[in-house]
Order: C-alpha cells, then structure tokens, then sequence
C-alpha cells in the first residue's frame, strides 16, 4: 500500500497531513473523530474539529517548500489562486456551530510535491466535501486503500485527476 500522497502521509497507524518533524513541526492528524493539530515537541493537539462541524474544506499544498515563505507569498501574488505564501501549506474551510472561516497550517516536506499527487489530495478534498463524507478521511483503512489507487497518478491534467478520484471515491464507497 502507497503511504504518501503529496504532503499526506501515514506514520505508524495515523494519516498525517504536514511533515512533524521538521523546524516547528506543524502537521495535521486525521483521526475517526476529526482533525487534530499538532506541534513538534508539544503532548496535546493545538486545536481539534470534529468532521460533523465541517462544512467545507479543502487542501491547499505548495508544490516546493519556498513557495510557502514570505517570498513565496510575494511571487504568488502575481499568480492569483496559486498555493504560495503563509498559506501555502494548509486546510481551510467552513465549520458550523458557530458558522465561520477554519484553517489550520502545516509544515512542508523536505522535497518537492508531485503535481499530480497535490492534483488528486485536491479533488479527494472537494468531491469528499461535495458528497458531505469528509469523515472517510478519517477512516485510515478506507484512505489507505484511496492513497494507493490515487498515488500511481503524476499528471499534471487535473480532469484526469479529477476523474480518477471520482472513480476511487465511487468503487470505494462513501
């Protein structure tokens, strides 16, 4: 079974989104419950959602570590909806009870993303939020079975992404 799709990954028994053990560690757990964010070198999450608050959310990944630096941010400025800046590695969305803007960063990886990999996270985000079971996110047998159909894909063509996540998603089951 594939363990990495762009910046999530599985160690140990846990899907994480970021990489825990560089410079602040910043990384994602995805649990049965919901997210967790963690810190390196800190016991507790920094913050919890449970998947039922989630209305919305989606990924964004930086293709390459400096594109999300402040540098990043700046040359990302000229390239409207690209993953560049602070915010280049992280998760945003929706969350009821009370309704309003989430988002949570991570940590890049030491190498470059592939781009058809941060192409299919991308579509599993949307289609799993449009199909309202981002829950199976944090189902880690169901998304290991996703990131090894999903993992093989390296084209940059996003509706050949977008295709394969819906086929992986619909043999699957949500």
């Amino acid at each position: 079974m594939a363990q990495r799709l762009g910046p999530l990954e599985l160690i140990g028994d846990r899907w994480v989104i970021g990489d825990p053990a560089r410079k602040e560690g910043l990384s994602i757990v995805l649990t049965p419950e919901g997210l967790e964010q963690h810190r390196r070198g800190e016991t507790g999450p920094l913050l919890a959602v449970e998947w039922s608050r989630f209305l919305e959310l989606r990924v964004r990944a930086a293709y390459v570590r400096w594109h999300a630096t402040p540098f990043g941010g700046f040359v990302g400025s000229f390239a409207p909806g690209a993953d560049m800046g602070r915010d280049g590695c992280s998760l945003q969305g929706i969350v009821r009870r009370p309704y309003d803007l989430w988002s949570a960063r991570y940590t890049h990886h030491e190498g470059r993303y592939p781009a058809g990999h941060v192409i299919v996270l991308k579509a599993l985000f949307d289609q799993l939020t449009e199909a309202k079971a981002l829950d199976r996110l944090g189902d880690p047998d169901w998304l290991g079975t996703a990131v090894a159909k999903l993992s093989p894909h390296r084209s940059w063509y996003a509706p050949k992404g977008n295709r394969l996540v819906e086929e992986t998603i619909r043999s699957l089951g949500t």
